[in-house]
Order: structure tokens, then sequence, then C-alpha cells
């Protein structure tokens, strides 16, 4: 009830919110809009500014011309007093050039004025103008700064509804997992159970026997269907091809000029024709292979049917989407300026043909969907021999469209050939689109003809359990064909002799003996890899104190013969003169110092070795390094074998992890793969649920409704009544008064 209203909630929220940025962007608009009038405004005050400043600037040029007249009109009227004295001609010659002077003088006088009064109304208009404006800009102003106002008060509740029902979706979200656990949980035990119901008692399922005659019909009617739907894809795609082909040549010839945006969408849509038409042969003949003698063929068990309904459904789409472009590309034919007025008027027939086959499509598309129903949803029941009818009915149909729509195809070439400005490549182009019409007509018509024949085949029931009209399910003719299987194999095996088979206990302890030595094979797995490494660590030291030991005999060799040395050196200087004993006896000192210092030096330049190989303590030696260098090689040489041979188990080991973490990765794919799957369902299922719900509330507020309804028309009823028998008791007292009145009298 809360998640409920939540919802409702929510879309309350939705609703006014999208008022509310509907009126936003209004008001944006129109504020855009006055911005552009301002702006224009702004733009035509410069240029009347800039010929008030031309008009000033003249202005000045006309004063100092007017100036200039004036000063040459006073000289020359001083020039025509002098020369009054001295003659008559001079002064006639003054005066025409004073009249001349007086015309200019009264015209730029004129303008002068003129420009004055324009000046004045170009600037009183400009002063109105801006002052209109700028009453305008801050009413909008004004307006813009509510709006904003608005717009942040509602921005912050959305914020904290936003953040209130994210908090709800987290809570929800956890409450689905939870539902998902149980359902996993649920839905586990329900395979259980089914694994349990497939090894029950035949006659519980209550299972048909097999019909190899149905079997072999069904295998028959898939194979020629598969004929006729290949000849319907190789007729469609030459329709799309051809019709792209079109495009590219009338009404503008794509090599000499560029076509239109839209045609050369069109073609780019027509481009893609094969992935929509070709997987509909190739999911059809994987229909027809999953046919044979040893299946069980019902609209139940046939799954790959779900995807041959998916492919149409895409091609469907395909046509929807090219529908506004092909109305188009006929519209832009018309507007040509040869097109007659024939010719327009199949064109017009061609728009409505190409609806009506579209149209078509989609209700077969929507009749083939319900036909894979079965194979999806297990409880899905429905009058399948009416849905076979509507398909027979709506296959006559695309065959009767598709026949007009050829024939108007004729009809419009044989206008265009006409046009005095048709080419080869056009007349070429339309006859093979006329072709792929005819062919689509007439594997359309097959295909009718052959389902409107096999009619009765659709509709019948080829299998049914026993004493039951309903249709098989996957369940039932799971258990026919392993019972077929186990038949067959019975009557096999009775021709040679049965092996003898383990009791039940003796498996169920054979299992359980299984399961604890998979266990302690675990466990000894584990010890095994520990021992190893530990083997491994003691190796590396019983290499490094063999090593040691060798060095280290070597060592007493040396000084054990260095001993010997010195012992023949004093006996041979005992038996000498005493300047030989004092010699030797030096030389004994000095050889048990240098002993001393060489035991000292390499005290000092002892050194440890670690490596991969083990540990290796070095001490430089000037006799042994030889011999050194001999052992070393040694050890490393059969070092380096045992490597070999533990980084071949280890490849070796690499290898089998590989494939084992190949084999999981799969597994892992396939599990994501159904996780999504039951993801989508539950998905399906939430929204039918909300469906539901908004019917049920729908429902339930009708009948409300309709009971309030009612309980106003009883009260109505009932004080109406009342109100008739208040009047039928006034009329009964009257009556009465009225006998008694009248007995009185008498």
């Amino acid at each position: 009830m809360q998640q409920q209203t939540s919802e409702h909630y929510k879309r309350a929220l939705r609703a006014q919110n999208q008022v509310l940025k509907k009126a936003v962007v209004d008001e944006q608009a129109n504020s855009a809009s006055l911005k552009e009038q301002l702006k224009q405004k702004d733009q035509s005050l410069r240029k009347q500014e800039q010929e008030m400043d031309s008009l000033s600037f003249r202005n000045q040029q006309l004063a100092k011309r007017v100036e200039l007249l004036q000063e040459e009109l006073a000289a020359s009227e001083a020039k025509g007093r002098k020369g009054k004295s001295k003659g008559d001609s001079p002064s006639q010659h003054g005066l025409q050039t004073q009249s001349v002077f007086d015309e200019d003088l009264q015209k730029k006088i004129e303008e002068n004025e003129r420009l004055h009064i324009q000046f004045y109304e170009a600037d009183e208009q400009h002063r109105r103008q801006e002052a209109e404006l700028r009453t305008r800009l801050t009413e909008l102003e004004k307006d813009s700064e509510q709006h904003q106002a608005v717009v942040d008060g509602l921005t912050t509740k959305y914020m904290e509804t936003i953040e209130r029902l994210q908090s709800d979706k987290a809570r929800l979200e956890i409450k689905a997992q939870t539902l998902e656990r149980e359902a996993k949980d649920c839905r586990m035990r329900t395979e259980e159970w089914i694994n349990h119901l497939k090894f029950s008692d035949y006659n519980s399922l209550n299972v048909p026997p097999h019909n190899r005659r149905h079997q072999l019909k069904a295998r028959d009617v898939a194979g020629q269907a598969l004929s006729f739907i290949q000849d319907l894809v190789a007729a469609l795609l030459n329709f799309h091809t051809y019709t792209e082909q079109r495009v590219h040549i009338y009404p503008l010839d794509s090599s000499i000029e560029p076509i239109s945006p839209l045609n050369q969408k069109f073609s780019q849509y027509l481009h893609e024709n094969a992935a929509y038409v070709r997987p509909l042969e190739d999911s059809f003949l994987q229909l027809h292979q999953s046919i044979t003698e040893d299946t069980v063929t019902v609209l139940e068990t046939v799954v790959k049917l779900k995807s041959f309904a998916d492919n149409f459904s895409s091609y469907t789409h395909f046509l929807q989407k090219i529908l506004p472009y092909q109305l188009k590309s006929l519209e832009e034919e018309c507007e040509a300026p040869l097109c007659t007025a024939a010719l327009t008027m199949k064109n017009h027939e061609l728009q409505g043909d190409m609806k009506r086959v579209t149209s078509v499509f989609e209700k077969l598309q929507n009749y083939i969907n319900l036909l894979a129903l079965p194979s999806r949803l297990t409880f899905q029941t429905f009058d399948t021999s009416a849905v076979f009818t509507q398909l027979a009915a709506f296959l006559h149909s695309l065959h009767d469209a598709i026949k007009e729509m050829s024939k108007h195809y004729n009809q419009k070439a044989a206008l265009e050939q006409e046009l005095p400005t048709v080419t080869q490549k056009l007349c070429t182009t339309t006859e093979c689109l006329v072709g792929s019409l005819s062919s689509l007509t007439s594997s359309t018509g097959k295909i009718a003809t052959f389902f409107s024949n096999n009619l009765d085949f659709f509709t019948s029931s080829g299998y049914c359990p026993k004493g039951c009209t309903v249709a098989l399910n996957p369940l039932q003719a799971e258990s026919m064909l392993a019972n077929k299987k186990k038949a067959a194999g019975y009557i096999h095996a009775l021709r040679k002799p049965r092996p003898q088979s383990v009791p039940y206990r003796d498996a169920l302890s054979n299992r359980r003996i299984l399961t604890s030595s998979t266990e302690s094979r675990e466990g000894l797995t584990q010890q095994v890899q520990q021992s190893q490494e530990k083997i491994a660590r003691l190796e590396q030291e019983k290499e490094h104190w063999l090593l040691e030991a060798q060095l280290g005999k070597v060592r007493l060799e040396k000084e054990n013969q260095r001993i010997a040395d010195l012992e023949a050196q004093l006996a041979a200087a005992l038996g000498g003169s005493p300047s030989s004993q004092t010699a030797a006896a030096s030389t004994l000192a000095q050889s048990h110092e240098e002993a001393e210092t060489e035991q000292k030096a390499a005290g000092k330049e002892t050194t440890l070795c670690t490596s991969l190989v083990g540990m290796l303590c070095t001490t430089p030696s000037v006799g042994d390094e030889e011999s050194r260098e001999q052992l070393i090689k040694t050890h490393y040489m059969v070092r380096v074998g045992e490597l070999t041979t533990q980084l071949q188990i280890s490849d070796s080991k690499a290898v089998h992890f590989h494939s084992e973490c190949r084999a999981l990765a799969k597994r892992l794919a396939i599990a994501e793969k159904s996780r999504e799957t039951l993801s989508e369902e539950v998905k399906l299922a939430n929204q039918n649920i909300t469906r539901l719900q908004d019917e049920l509330a729908t429902t339930k507020r009708s009948y409300e409704d309709q009971l309030s309804m009612m309980s106003d028309h009883l009260c109505s009823m009932n004080e109406t009544l009342s109100k008739q028998r208040e009047e039928i008791d006034t009329l009964k007292l009257g009556s009465k008064v009225h006998t008694f009145v009248t007995r009185n009298r008498f």
C-alpha cells in the first residue's frame, strides 16, 4: 500500500513538474522573443542615430554654405553700389548674380527647415520607443524574477521529494533483493519438484502416445513453408534494393546533383534491409530443423517459433520506420516540374497501398506473437484455432494489398515512360522494381493458399492426453519422449543380457562415501600443497648447506696442505744451522702472521648471497677459485634442471587452471543471462501487478460511485414514498371527516 501511495505521489509530481517545465519553457521563449525585439529596436535606434549624425553634419555644412553665400551677397551688393556710378551694364550683371544666389539660398533654407523637422520627429519617436522598451524590459525583469522565485521554490521542493523517494527506493531495493532471494529459493524448490515429477509414474501425468504420423506431416508442412518463406525473402530483398536504386535516380539523379536529405536518410535505411529480412529465412530454417520424427511438435514445445516471431517483429518495425520516408519520397515526385496529374494520382494511390501493406504486416506480427506465447508461458491458454483462422485471413489481405500495389506501380511505370526526360537507367530500375513486386505478389499468394489448405492441420490437436481436451504441456511432451526412449531402450535391451543393477540403499551409501571422499580429498589437497611448499623451502636450505660443506671441505684440505708444508719447513729448519733455524722460525712466524691476516681478511670479506635458488656464503681466496667455480657451476646446472622441471609442472597447472577459468567464465555468462532473463520477468510481473492494482483501484472507484448514486436514488425514492404515504393518510383523514359530516347532516 505504501509503495502504491508513493507511485501515485510520483505520478502527481511528474505531472506538476511537466506543467511547470512547460510554463518555464514558454516564458523563456517569450523572454527570448522580447530580447530579440529589443535587439532589433536597438539596431534601428543606432541606425537612426547614425542618420541623425549625418543629418547634423549636413546641416552644419549647409549653415556654413549659407554664411558663405551671405558674405558673397554682401560683397556683391557692395560692388553693385560702386558699379552704379560707373554704368548700367555691370549693374545688370550684378542683379542676375544676385537673383541666382537668392534662389540657391531659398532652396537651402527650405531644405534646412525640412531636415530640422525630420530630426525633431526622429528624436521624438526614438524617445518614445526607448521609454516603451524600458518599461517593457522592467516588466519582463519583474516577471522573470517571479518565475525564477517560483522555479527555485519548486526545485527545492522537488529536491526534497527526490531525496525522500531515493530513500524509499533504497528501502524498496532492499525489499526487492529479499524477495528475489525468496523467489530464487522458490525456483530451486520448483526445479526440484519438476525433476521429481519427471521421474514419477507415467499414468499420473496422463501422457498421450507419440504420434509419428503427425510428426512426419509437420515436417513436410514446415519444409513447404520454408521454400515459400525463401521466395518471400528474395522478393522483399529485391524490392527494397531496387527502391533504393530508384531513390538515387528519380526525381534527382545523384550522379549529377545531390538528392534531398530526406531521400538520403531513406536510402540509408533501405540499405540496411538485409539485416531485417535475412533473419526471417534463418530463423524459419532453424524452426524446420527442430521438427524431427523424434520430437513433439505442438505450440507449447516449438521454442524456435519465438525466434521467428521476434525477427518478424523486427522487420515490421523496419517497415514502420521507412513508411514516412516512402510517403515523403512520393510527395517529392509529385512536386517535380514534369509530374502530370495522372502521375500524382498514382502516387497518392501508392501511398495508400503502402500504408495498407504496413498495417497488414502489423496485424500478422500480433498473431504470430500470439502463436509464440505458449512456448514461453506455461499456463497461457487461448483459442488457437481462431488465431490460425485470422492469420489465414490476413495472409490473403496481404496478398490483395501487394497485388493492388503492383498494379498501381505498373500503371505508374507506363505513365513515366511517356515523359520526355525519362532516362534508360530509370526505365531499367523501374522494370526491375515492377518485376520484384510481381514475384512478391506470387509468393504471398502461394503462402496464403498454402496456409488455407493446411488450416485443418494447424487447428487440429495431434497430441492430447486421454480423456482431456486441453493442449499438451511441455512436461507431458518431455515425459512422452523420455518414455519413448525408455521403451526403445527396453526393447533393444531385451536382446541383450541386462547388467545387474545397484540397489537403492547401496547407491545412497556409495553417494555418501563419494561425498565424504570428495571433502577429504579437498583437505588432503590443501595438506599436499602445504607440504610441497615446506619441501621446497627445505630443499633450498639443503642446497645452501651442501654448498657450504663443500666449500668448507676444500678450505680444510687447503689448510691441511699448508700445515704440512709448514711442518716440513720446520723440520728442515730444525735439522740445519742456527741461522737457518732462525730464518725458519722467522718464516714460520711470518707464515703464521700471514695465515692470521688471511683469516681476518677472509672473515671481513665473507659475504652472504641470497637468490631464488638458495643462499650462498662466499669467502674470497686465491687458491680455491677454480674449484669453487666448478662447484658453483655444477650446483647451478642441477638447480636449473630442477627449475625447468618445476616450470613444466607449473605450465601444465596453468593450462589446467586456464581451462577451468574459461569453463567458469562460460558458466558465469550463462548465469548472467539467466539473471537478466529473470530480472525481465520480475519487471514484467511488477508491471502487471501495477496495472492490475490500477485496474482494481479504478473498478473499486467506479463501484463506489455507483453505490453512492444508488444510495442517493434510494434516499430520493424513500422521500417520495414517505410523501405519498402522508398524502394518502391526509386523503383518508379527509374522507373520514367528510363521511362523518354527511352522517350528522342526515
